[in-house]
């Protein structure tokens, strides 16, 4: 089986696919705090890489191997953000700025299910609100939606904190559900 070139070619391909997946998935996770789930996670992506470089290796002189073997690097590396945007591991900090002070805004965002932080702000061209949210990321596209929706020329900035600390956010964040639309 393996002496099939276009075989060993479709081997070659998937496996990477599904290393640098792995690898992808991996170092995210290890990034957002899930230690022990990137150790396990590791040994499965080594076991795949010795394989798949192995293959490879043993038929250096076939140059489609080294190919399959970089193209399936890269799909891999696409493959795994991809899973890693599904996943939507962590949470993010929106800072919005309206373009007129509306006292609404914070209320309504507030009702949809989100933690939200107002004040007034002073901008070039007049009063302004200044908004910071707090949202888990698998709600990231809907807030901005939300925000969209509800100011249209607010202003947007998206972080990602390393670290969350006290505050009504750690308190209800975890047991907060953004409301459907």
């Amino acid at each position: 089986m393996l002496g099939n070139s276009l075989v060993m070619v479709a081997i070659i391909l998937i496996i990477n696919i599904v290393y640098v997946s792995f690898f992808t998935i991996r170092m995210i996770l290890t990034l957002k705090g899930y230690r022990y789930i990137a150790a396990f996670l590791s040994m499965i992506e080594i076991v795949i890489y010795v394989v798949g470089l192995g293959l490879v290796l043993d038929n250096l002189n076939q140059i489609q191997n080294v190919i399959a073997y970089a193209v399936g690097y890269g799909i891999g590396v696409i493959v795994g953000t991809k899973i890693e945007e599904k996943m939507a591991l962590g949470y993010i900090t929106v800072h919005v700025i309206t373009k007129e002070y509306d006292k609404d805004l914070p209320t309504q965002l507030r009702n949809a299910g989100y933690g939200v932080t107002s004040w007034a702000a002073q901008g070039l061209e007049g009063d302004r609100m200044a908004l910071q949210v707090l949202t888990s990321r698998k709600f990231e596209l809907k807030l901005y939606q939300t925000i969209k929706e509800l100011d249209p020329k607010a202003f947007i900035i998206t972080y990602e904190p390393k670290a969350i600390y006290g505050g009504f956010w750690v308190k209800a964040i975890k047991g907060r559900k953004v409301k459907e639309s």
